[in-house]
């Protein structure tokens, strides 16, 4: 058995069908399939007829994440997803061959897989989220035990387990610096901002967003962590009704449930739902149902709020969470 990362676009574009298909999935859907490919030879030629000016390091790089997607993935081979449109990692377990089947116009070549579980990425240690930041659409993934330790989390045992360095060999890889620094930061708020500090943390986010917001003490919250309207004195419109999990586990559909019947209690006109650990599928259809009225926050939601108004925030919490901006040059190749 291997860990294998498999990506699906590099914006989340095949997520959906890969997940509610129950499949991996690259890209390069110009070709019209590889099934019949017995030979990496023969691979290369119909990518060099396809991609003629293509360079050396370039060409030699994708040709064998094809090859590795269709030959050396095995059945029974775990898989990991990193998600793009939410702060998770989805895992599997490979059960079928390589395939060339149209799902959708961007989903065409694909592997079957069985999805095991969703985890948050802050429940992953950061020398695996710096493999699962790898650029390659397809790698495999095997330093530091990473196999055995995704297995732990996948039999529930979510603490994070320390890496054995003794032995290993660290290879170099081109990683998502962006995507680093945020897991960084993810894992500082988490040890940082436990419980009702993520509470305060998001009324830090809401003040800065221009809204008057009161916070529930620790403690029973009857569902209520922060009220939140505009105005002077918070008496405009949207009122706003905040519900905050902190705990890693994805929360679950009930807990929405609560949230929406607490908004009819206090009359709120909307409600947040923020959850460190994400949300379940269940949660997340309800969700979508109640466009209008609800929002869903994870890790990633958050941390997208806190960069877009952190110069709003005060003294004290800029020292308790000091982040500083810096630009860096994009290079596509």
């Amino acid at each position: 058995m291997s860990l294998w990362l498999v990506r699906a676009g590099g914006h989340g574009e095949q997520e959906q069908v890969a997940i509610e298909e129950n499949v991996i999935t690259i890209g390069w859907n110009e070709f019209s399939g590889f099934s019949n490919l017995k030979r990496k030879e023969d691979l290369t030629e119909i990518y060099r007829k396809e991609y003629p000016g293509a360079s050396k390091n370039k060409a030699g790089n994708e040709i064998g994440q094809i090859w590795r997607f269709i030959h050396d993935i095995k059945k029974g081979d775990l898989v990991a997803l990193p998600l793009k449109t939410e702060s998770s990692i989805a895992l599997g377990e490979v059960v079928g061959d390589y395939e060339y089947k149209e799902l959708s116009n961007n989903v065409k070549h694909i592997r079957r897989v069985k999805w095991l579980k969703t985890l948050p990425r802050s429940a992953f240690d950061q020398d695996l989220l710096y493999s699962f930041g790898a650029f390659m659409t397809v790698c495999k993934i095997q330093r530091n035990g990473a196999k055995e330790r995704v297995l732990k989390l996948l039999h529930g045992n979510t603490k994070q387990i320390e890496r054995e360095e003794a032995g290993e060999e660290l290879q170099e890889e081109t990683i998502d610096i962006e995507e680093y620094s945020q897991d960084q930061i993810v894992k500082y708020i988490e040890a940082k901002f436990k419980g009702h500090g993520l509470a305060r943390l998001i009324d830090a986010i809401l003040k800065a967003q221009g809204y008057v917001t009161r916070v529930s003490p620790p403690g029973k919250d009857g569902g209520i962590d922060i009220l939140a309207a505009p105005g002077p004195l918070g008496f405009d419109r949207p009122r706003i009704c905040i519900q905050v999990k902190s705990s890693n586990v994805p929360a679950s559909v009930q807990v929405l449930r609560e949230l929406q019947g607490v908004m009819s209690k206090v009359r709120a006109d909307q409600g947040l739902f923020v959850s460190w650990g994400g949300f379940n599928s269940e949660a997340k259809q309800e969700a979508k149902d109640a466009f209008f009225t609800i929002r869903l926050w994870d890790q990633g939601n958050i941390l997208q709020e806190i960069f877009k108004y952190y110069e709003r925030f005060d003294d004290e919490l800029k020292a308790e969470l000091p982040l500083k901006r810096i630009w860096s040059l994009v290079i596509e190749e």
